[in-house]
């Protein structure tokens, strides 16, 4: 287990937990055992380090008495990076989120997803209702997640390095190239699994844990993301000033939301 220090989050090494389908899911842990847990899910490609230990998220949690738990998703971080399509449908994202909680024990815990973190845990919260106390959903798209990025452009980009022209293509390149250790190939077979089965969000069946929403004032999905705000009972929306998809993680409104919102438990 990590401790905090000033200034700084330590990064524990990654504990890995097999999902049911045999893929390696890396697990980072931080606080007491028996602290209220919160489980924090990162965005399309990010990782655990680079969406909440590096944008202060782990340290607020720390001081503030929760038990920290965050994964990287599979095609991220530490874990598995199929190149497999298949490997990437939605219920398979929801199942790693209930083995993880199995495996530290956990009957329940709150939910911190971003994005792509965000669209896994409104899934997680309808399926199993009863492992979600309280979901923080940020910059969660109102669709499939990558539905707007064009495979065609980014696989062409990373075969052969042909320049990728549509903007929105573009901007989840770059993403990727951030974060040291993505597998461009691997996370083309995630925007294609993300196309499979039924994965839209029903504003029909929201969750019906108390939600708070949060998206950038910047973002081209903010008032998508308002409207599923809007259709469960119950939720808080705030709008981050300023922010845009890519850096409303490190935003201070966003964690102070957050914390407030997980106190009111």
């Amino acid at each position: 287990m990590a401790t905090d220090i000033p200034g700084m989050t330590v990064m524990p090494a990654p504990q890995f937990v097999m999902s049911t389908n045999g893929r390696r899911i890396a697990t980072y842990s931080w606080g007491a055992d028996d602290a209220t847990p919160v489980l924090l899910v990162h965005g399309f490609a990010s990782s655990a380090r680079d969406n909440w230990v590096n944008t202060g998220w782990v340290r607020d949690l720390s001081r503030a008495g929760y038990r920290v738990l965050a994964i990287d998703q599979r095609g991220h971080g530490a874990s598995d990076k199929p190149y497999l399509d298949l490997a990437y449908a939605m219920d398979l994202f929801v199942e790693d989120i209930v083995t993880v909680l199995d495996t530290y024990l956990l009957d329940s815990a709150h939910y911190v997803g971003y994005s792509l973190g965000a669209r896994v845990g409104w899934q997680v919260a309808v399926a199993h209702p009863e492992r979600v106390q309280r979901a923080v959903l940020g910059g969660i798209p109102d669709g499939r997640p990558l539905a707007r990025l064009q495979i065609d452009q980014a696989r062409a980009y990373a075969d052969h390095g042909t320049p990728v022209e549509d903007k929105v293509t573009q901007n989840y390149v770059t993403l990727t190239e951030r974060v040291p250790g993505n597998d461009l190939r691997a996370l083309i077979a995630l925007a294609e699994g993300m196309r499979l089965g039924d994965a839209d969000p029903d504003v029909a069946n929201p969750p019906t844990q108390p939600v708070l929403f949060a998206t950038g004032s910047e973002d081209a999905i903010l008032e998508r993301s308002r409207a599923l705000a809007e259709a469960t009972p119950g939720s808080r929306f705030i709008e981050l000033p300023g922010r845009h998809h890519f850096n409303a993680p490190v935003s201070r409104e966003f964690r102070h939301g957050a914390l407030e919102f997980l106190g009111d438990a």
